[in-house]
């Protein structure tokens, strides 16, 4: 049973035919890692918590820059020069001070992630960084939980989720393959408006959500492009890849 509290709190969302009290409690229960707390991060971490998300598990290894405030709504300009986990745990905790939140102030690397991982329900890859992705889709799959994976560039966005509990592909190495090193594409090196991040990531937010409420998830093995210049947004079927590195047989 939801406290009088709760019911006042998540009253809009628990009216709808979708949710109810069961689908809040669903809410309250699980648990959710986002890997990345920046332009992504920001308004994904922002909703999940605000809807109620029992456990929030918040993993950056970088601090708060100048640069960063143009589209990472989480921070401030006296935030400069902090940890951004640590920071966004607090901004979070002052939102919603009933749900838990815990901090990881490093780098995602692989056997870190082998450890956690499979800690939680469900992953959401917010990070900017090719290589750290990949090693995102191969632990998920390894450890058989789904993600939501998302990049923007520029004024264009890519939304992909993956359900690997029944530890089957495709996965995100069948649509795009490792290809060792590669030039660095990242909103470092092609710039980014971040109104687009905005969107992207509460889609985020919003595929998470669903997920966990047991609904029909729109972005499962589909890619979709969301080009917020025009407007315009396409979604791709994703076919299993027989020779994955990752999830291939």
């Amino acid at each position: 049973m939801l406290s009088s509290k709760e019911l006042q709190r998540y009253s809009r969302q628990v009216m709808l035919p979708q949710v109810g009290e069961e689908g809040q409690q669903k809410l309250a229960s699980a648990r959710v890692m986002i890997v990345g707390l920046g332009g992504l991060g920001s308004p994904a971490a922002l909703y999940l918590a605000a809807a109620g998300i029992g456990e929030l598990h918040l993993v950056d290894g970088d601090h708060i820059d100048l640069s960063n405030l143009q589209r990472q709504v989480l921070y401030k300009t006296n935030h400069q020069g902090k940890s951004k986990a640590v920071v966004a745990a607090q901004q979070l905790a002052a939102a919603n001070p009933a749900i838990r939140i815990y901090p990881h102030c490093q780098m995602a690397s692989e056997p870190w992630l082998r450890e956690r991982v499979k800690q939680v329900d469900l992953v959401l890859d917010c990070t900017d960084n090719l290589e750290i992705r990949h090693t995102i889709n191969r632990v998920c799959y390894r450890a058989g939980r789904p993600v939501v994976m998302a990049s923007v560039q520029g004024f264009s966005g890519q939304l992909i989720s993956f359900d690997f509990s029944e530890g089957k592909g495709p996965c995100y190495a069948c649509l795009f393959p490792p290809q060792g090193e590669a030039e660095v594409q990242n909103c470092s090196t092609t710039g980014v408006i971040g109104p687009a991040l905005g969107v992207v990531g509460s889609m985020q937010a919003l595929e998470a959500i669903k997920y966990l409420l047991d609904m029909p998830v729109s972005s499962l093995n589909k890619l979709h492009l969301i080009e917020t210049e025009a407007f315009a947004l396409q979604a791709l079927q994703l076919p299993s890849h027989s020779h994955c590195s990752v999830c291939g047989v």
